[in-house]
């Protein structure tokens, strides 16, 4: 057999380096350039930590450090702690998540104490969430002003929520009046979380469906629930669904009232404390009549559950355009369940 040349065994050295040279490239592409430039091992390091531990301080600078339009989901961890500040999602940062990383929703709070007074009631909250699919979980949000502290401007909202397709899991909205704002254009679906208040303290025109929720009425003189603003034209507004409905006090609580003529509020199997006024658990609001609105209930339990004539009921055949999946899936068949 004769040996190859000079020239074909240079040619045979050069392809095997570029193949070489080829393969370090691509190698080099698949390395995340964050992992390079942060050595500290994935999910060691909260994103925001109050103790100076994570890599921001305050959950909004970690929301300012994403880039606006971002296409795919980015997930700030945050580290348990008091965070005392107001706390804007802007509508160019959708894809967000604020995951609570402390031991339950009660260890991480966002807080505040801004209220109706002084900054307006939708101008008064600790967050504002605009980007769509937001998405928290295992936190607190949280107004601490004292209504009874102000002769006037009671309202002080802890979520101003004008996103699309949030989804909020284990989380505490706490405040006193108008607790939880659910504007127009959103969809939100509460699993598993306590949302407390005195007066109005689900409200707005949005579509938000609360799944195995416990919503408790703080003060012992009671108040409406919800005061929804459904449009005419929009089926769904506020359905609360195998939720638990709780009360500091006994028959002074009451399911709700129409802060537009056309309110919808359901409560479908649910749990109805005694702190539900069983005889009149709806109620009239600013000239808006509660008979006119769109309030109903079906197969309720509890000692705040009772059928009569100002009660109305949906029918079986009903309740199967009144599931969670209806009130949600809009144009787009969202089902986030």
């Amino acid at each position: 057999m004769s040996r190859p040349s000079s020239a074909v065994l240079r040619h045979v050295v050069v392809a095997a380096v570029a193949a070489a040279l080829a393969v370090s490239a691509a190698v080099t592409v698949r390395v995340p350039p964050s992992r390079a430039a942060d050595p500290t091992p994935s999910g060691t390091r909260p994103t925001v930590a109050a103790d100076g531990t994570g890599i921001y301080r305050t959950v909004q600078a970690a929301i300012d450090a994403v880039p606006a339009g971002n296409p795919t989901r980015q997930v700030i961890t945050i580290k348990a702690g008091h965070y005392r500040e107001v706390v804007t999602v802007p509508a160019n940062k959708p894809y967000l998540t604020l995951q609570g990383i402390g031991s339950g929703p009660s260890s991480v709070v966002i807080v505040n104490n801004h209220s109706a007074g002084t900054h307006g009631t939708s101008g008064s909250a600790t967050a504002f969430v605009y980007g769509h699919d937001f998405v928290a979980t295992n936190l607190t949000i949280a107004n601490d002003f004292d209504e009874n502290s102000a002769t006037s401007g009671h309202q002080a909202v802890a979520l101003n929520l004008d996103a699309d397709r949030a989804v909020l899991t284990d989380v505490r909205l706490l405040g006193d009046q108008d607790t939880f704002l659910v504007n127009d254009s959103a969809r939100a679906y509460l699993e598993r979380c306590y949302v407390e208040g005195t007066v109005d303290f689900v409200f707005g025109g949005g579509t938000a469906v609360f799944d195995n929720c416990t919503i408790h009425e703080k003060r012992s003189t009671g108040g409406p629930i919800t005061a929804a603003s459904t449009a005419a034209g929009k089926t769904y507004g506020i359905m609360f669904y195998r939720s638990t409905i709780t009360g500091t006090a006994d028959n002074v609580t009451q399911l709700g009232r129409p802060w537009r003529p056309d309110a919808q509020v359901l409560y479908r199997e649910c749990t109805l404390g005694a702190t539900i006024r069983t005889a009149l658990p709806w109620t009239d609001m600013s000239g808006n009549a509660w008979r006119n609105a769109r309030f109903l209930e079906y197969r309720n339990t509890g000692p705040g559950a009772g059928q009569h004539s100002n009660r109305p009921q949906l029918s079986d055949s009903q309740a199967a355009d009144y599931t969670p999946q209806r009130y949600l899936a809009g144009s787009d068949g969202w089902n986030p369940m």
